[in-house]
């Protein structure tokens, strides 16, 4: 349980453990090949469905949602696996299972046949992130948690980031056959270093009861870093057109590239602050930034107000994560892990995707600057909630 390992961080000095390790830096780079391949299907499912299959916006809508319906409902199931079964065969099972999928899709001719994939690429995205997660819990050294998640993450926000890029780079030369090679190779790749990972976690005979859905432990953490990952995601679903119907922006591409740049960068720049303050305290912090970046958006309706917004936002996002991270760590027995990140990762999936509908329903029935301030209520509950919780962690480190 989280109470159990709350004690002050521990000191960063001349003895403190190695983190680049080559597994590390393996896993780094498995991550980085995965999540570009992801990231080049972000752009080029829509497009093939709405192309080459004729589909209406209802089906290109359903036929990239698909992808999160197996996804979040196997995710549990997937911790689990990796506790019994250890980390590396779901990564390695995961990473495979994409490559076979995205194969397929050079032969689909039929929407129906693309929703099919879809749902198994959520099987190997379940696999895959979980596993994945859990393994960088368990290759983190003690009291570099929040370290480790900071610069592991990079490699999700490349991937996404150039995923479509390179996607659009490959259509533009062979069309979508080459795409959906080009995104399958990826996915091999990170299925090839993955065998170079270690065994860890591996459990054989833990969890013999059946399965739960939600980690106790975990629930009230996995529910403060929701909060903020749905204020972002719904920041971003509405940020573009935000700035091109109400502040008559040409390209709101800049707040987007400023956003990235100021995550990415503090990821890196301050890459060891979880692992020196409380986690939760952080945590609170972090959530507090992003509250009052969405409000200054809603308040404040100009474009520097909107930049302004959006650079505290990132701020808040950059040490969200990672503070969320070290704290859930730093209290799990590593038989519990992979279960503990099943979670973890059914809160994340219910925040990308409830953050942008609340907003939305918010914007339907008012405008968007009311929604972004009304939006900050649910990452400034999710600090005060966070702040109680770093009060009993301050409380039980103090002796």
């Amino acid at each position: 349980m989280l109470c159990r390992d709350m004690e002050s961080p521990g000191s960063v000095g001349a003895t403190e453990p190695r983190l680049f390790t080559g597994p590390f830096v393996a896993l780094a780079i498995a991550d980085l090949a995965y999540f570009t391949s992801a990231g080049m299907l972000i752009l080029v499912t829509p497009l093939f469905a709405r192309g080459p299959l004729g589909a209406d916006p209802v089906g290109v809508g359903i036929s990239v949602g698909a992808f999160s319906v197996t996804a979040l409902l196997l995710r549990p199931w997937s911790g689990r696996e990796s506790d019994r079964r250890g980390r590396r065969p779901l990564l390695i099972a995961g990473a495979t299972l994409a490559a076979a999928a995205i194969l397929a899709h050079t032969v689909v001719t039929d929407l129906a046949v693309l929703i099919a994939l879809r749902l198994v690429l959520g099987v190997a995205e379940a696999l895959f992130f979980v596993a994945g997660f859990a393994m960088l819990a368990d290759l983190a050294p003690r009291g570099r948690e929040g370290e480790a998640l900071s610069f592991n993450s990079l490699a999700l926000y490349l991937g996404i980031a150039f995923g479509p890029l390179l996607g659009e780079v490959l259509l533009g030369i062979g069309g979508f056959q080459l795409a959906w090679i080009g995104a399958a190779a990826l996915a091999i790749v990170a299925a090839l270093l993955s065998l170079r990972l270690p065994v860890t976690g591996k459990q054989p005979d833990v969890h013999p009861g059946p399965m739960v859905l939600i980690h106790r432990g975990v629930a009230w953490p996995s529910a403060g870093l929701c909060s903020g990952v749905a204020a972002m995601a719904g920041f971003l679903a509405f940020v573009a057109i935000y700035g091109r119907d109400d502040l008559a922006m040409s390209n709101s591409g800049p707040v987007l590239l400023v956003f990235g740049l100021i995550v990415v960068g503090c990821r890196i720049a301050f890459a060891k602050l979880p692992d020196r303050v409380l986690p939760f305290r952080l945590a609170s912090a972090a959530l507090a930034l992003i509250a009052i970046g969405m409000a200054t958006t809603g308040l404040v309706a100009t474009i520097p107000g909107l930049f302004a917004g959006a650079a505290m936002m990132a701020i808040g996002v950059a040490f969200v994560t990672p503070a969320f991270f070290a704290a859930i760590a730093r209290g799990l027995d590593p038989s519990e892990r992979g279960a503990a990140f099943g979670t973890v990762s059914i809160f994340l999936d219910l925040g990308f995707g409830g953050g942008p509908v609340v907003l939305g329903l918010i914007v339907d029935a008012a405008d968007i600057p009311r929604a972004f301030l009304l939006g900050a209520l649910i990452p400034a509950s999710g600090a005060i909630a966070t702040a109680f919780a770093a009060l009993r962690q301050r409380a039980v480190a103090s002796p």
